[in-house]
């Protein structure tokens, strides 16, 4: 292991490997395919990049997002490694170039998507690299239970029978245990090595606060909190209206989503690392790949899609380890918008080929053209040119994706060097497409129940998850979290809104009188939490903060399954 601390402090200046770290390389390093659970921030490019730097060959790495690739490029560069990335807004000829200097041995690490991985020209060039090590970020999109399902991620092992003595890594920062069989079964996997840290975050608190006036509630908390905040909508529009709003507030705030140009993406992202901006409101497509440790606080004005989706962003904050805040602004609207995105996730399989079959009259590309070519297009013209309702249509294009037709980049510059005329105007950011196979007939589309059926069933578990976690009454939110990614034995963590005692508004009068009303409600049988609190006398969170007090401080209330009891042999 000297070898590897020795790279360790010569390219990044570390003395020691965070936990976790050493073993996985240890692992890699011996020939073994290994999964690696860790959680956001907890170090997981370290891993593979240590381990290529032992080895001799090239290290493949395939990654879903191409601004997560460009960041981890650029910092590899940063500490004078070689590394290149291909994306499918790339010239042929560009690409040719970075894929030779791959074969020559100039190159130490590739990154590509995984469409990319299984064109024409780069399975050419692959079959001619040495290489020494695979790895697999992100590695729950491989998965139909995965909160970002990717079907290309489906097909990487077929590439390992050209590299029988290669060893695969593994990457996430969220897996479930179904998840994680998964990973290892359609991996290939021919070693059992995971290797999975806690997803615990002791320093970090979650809380849910109920409120009706989100806006107020906002400037609250971030009028309370010093240091950096990333505010999370799920509405491009509002992110810029709300950033205003805080600005006339007084309130330094940015904003940022995928639709925006990838020179001021590039310039929001660098201004706020850089604390020349405190307030980030933003959709999930900021926090990926920025490194930023001291994030004091992460608020979810809108409840997010998915467990998995919250825990990654809400695991943005307090990466430094000091206490930090994850809070969730809910109420009974977001329940009914949550219900309402299953709908508009999942447009008709007819009106999904009635879009593919527009997309390439638009672009006028013939039947059976079109295979590794890319194209910048208005996505607004294109839905006004044949009459298409924008939310639809953009998750149609999404799906197609995810069938591995197309690849589409939302704000990238357009490219004057396209085969295609650019069909943007100057006001509007573009979409870039490219088509990973020559266009089919309508009719010759398939969309797989692993892509549509299956994943809409699992997208409503998720949302289901969602909603039962925000609705809690009393359960520890750590412990929800925990318990869904498979950890159901951890401990209350103190600190989260079911943790706090009573809040200081309740008299010392008003908690003996709510207890003494508990005491005779369930002194002969266990109640529900949810009867106790339709039918108690008094304020409902009143009430409620009272029954979380009680089970966590004395010992003679028992919480099982719901239902509150007392146990009178200790009265």
């Amino acid at each position: 292991m000297n070898c590897f601390r020795e790279l360790l402090r010569k390219h990044w200046g570390y003395e020691a490997f965070r936990p976790l770290q050493e073993e996985i390389i240890r692992s890699v390093c011996a020939g073994h395919d290994t999964l690696a659970l860790m959680p956001t921030g907890g170090g997981k490019s370290i891993t593979f990049q240590v381990s290529a730097l032992a080895m001799e060959g090239v290290c493949l790495v395939i990654t879903p997002l191409i601004a997560l690739m460009k960041d981890q490029v650029d910092h590899l560069h940063q500490v004078g490694l070689l590394a290149t990335w291909l994306h499918a807004g790339l010239r042929r000829e560009i690409m040719e170039q970075r894929l030779a200097l791959c074969v020559a041995g100039q190159m130490k690490f590739l990154y590509v998507s995984p469409e990319r991985l299984f064109s024409p020209l780069f399975r050419s060039y692959l079959a001619q690299m040495r290489l020494c090590l695979i790895v697999v970020d992100e590695a729950h999109c491989i998965s139909q239970w995965g909160h970002d399902f990717r079907p290309a991620y489906l097909r990487i092992a077929e590439i390992r029978p050209s590299f029988p003595g290669v060893p695969l890594l593994a990457l996430t920062a969220t897996a479930t245990p179904r998840v994680m069989k998964e990973i290892q079964e359609k991996l290939v996997f021919k070693d059992q090595q995971v290797f999975q840290q806690s997803f615990m975050r002791p320093n970090l608190c979650y809380r849910v606060q109920r409120t009706d006036d989100k806006r107020q509630a906002l400037l609250r908390l971030l009028r309370q909190t010093k240091g950096t905040a990333i505010v999370y909508t799920r509405n491009r529009l509002r992110t810029e209206e709300i950033a205003q709003r805080l600005q006339a507030e007084g309130l330094p705030a940015d904003y940022f989503h995928a639709g925006l140009p990838w020179a001021q993406k590039v310039k929001k992202q660098d201004q706020w690392s850089k604390e020349e901006g405190r307030i980030m409101v933003a959709t999930n497509a900021f926090g990926m790949g920025i490194d930023k440790p001291d994030v004091r606080l992460v608020v979810h004005l809108d409840a997010p899609g998915s467990l998995e989706e919250y825990f990654q962003e809400a695991g943005r904050a307090g990466r430094d380890g000091v206490p930090a805040d994850a809070i969730t602004l809910f109420s009974p609207i977001d329940k009914a918008r949550l219900l309402r995105q299953l709908i508009h996730h999942f447009p008709s399989k007819r009106f999904i080929r009635k879009v593919y079959e527009h997309l390439g009259n638009y672009l006028e590309l013939p039947v059976g053209a079109g295979e590794d070519r890319t194209f910048d297009f208005s996505f607004t013209q294109f839905c006004h040119t044949f009459t298409l309702p924008p939310s639809p249509t953009l998750h149609a294009l999404k799906l197609l994706m995810r069938c591995g037709y197309i690849e589409f980049e939302e704000g990238k510059a357009p490219s004057p060097e396209l085969p295609m005329p650019v069909r943007v105007q100057q006001s509007e950011v573009p979409i870039s497409i490219c088509f990973n196979s020559p266009r089919l007939l309508a009719k010759q589309i398939v969309i797989p129940k692993a892509v549509y059926e299956q994943r809409r069933k699992r997208l409503t578990e998720q949302v289901d998850a969602v909603i039962r976690y925000m609705e809690e009454p009393y359960a520890c939110r750590s412990q929800l979290l925990l318990r869904y990614f498979g950890e159901p034995r951890s401990p209350r963590c103190g600190r989260c809104d079911h943790c706090l005692p009573p809040q200081a508004e309740m008299t010392e009068t008003e908690f003996e009188a709510i207890r003494a009303a508990l005491l005779i409600a369930v002194k002969d049988v266990p109640r529900s939490v949810y009867d106790l609190l339709d039918h108690l006398p008094f304020d409902r969170e009143k009430s409620l903060d009272a029954i979380r007090f009680l089970i966590n401080e004395d010992p003679r209330f028992l919480l099982e399954d719901g239902f509150l009891s007392y146990r009178r042999s200790q009265d």
